[in-house]
């Protein structure tokens, strides 16, 4: 019984194509068969903080990252189950929309579009997932 408990213990896939984490956190859990990624913001890979971008340049850049924090654990797209976005302007949803239906194509997780007066950095666009392995 002891083998099955630790077997089940969660894990936290690494990635290079994601920036280091900025704070205590992993960017990917995976823990009974679902992928968990943490909120993700418009950060490259070097830790370049899009802050001076488009809404739409972040936008891209923050599913690329969840895209990539799916795929670290062996999951992808087609297999998210929930996203959560944030947006600093709701008045960005109809172009976040786009954006993300031409990334997600034919899938369709449940989803939340959340307003908030700010997010870390000034950036405009945060995006967490739940996905299946």
């Amino acid at each position: 019984m002891a083998d099955d408990h630790r077997s089940q213990q969660p894990t936290h896939p690494a990635t290079r194509a994601l920036a280091a984490p900025g704070g205590h956190y992993s960017h990917v859990t995976v823990a009974n068969g679902f992928v968990f990624v943490s909120g993700q913001l418009p950060i490259t890979a070097d830790g370049a903080k899009l802050t001076d971008r488009s809404f739409a340049e972040q936008a891209e850049q923050v599913l690329r990252n969840v895209e990539h924090a799916v795929l670290a654990a062996g999951s992808g797209i087609d297999r998210l189950v929930q996203v959560r976005v944030y947006l600093d302007d709701i008045g960005n949803w109809p172009e976040f929309n786009r954006i993300y239906a031409a990334w997600a194509g034919e899938a369709r997780p449940s989803r939340a579009v959340v307003p908030t007066a700010a997010l870390h950095f000034g950036l405009k666009v945060e995006v967490e997932a739940v996905a299946v392995l």
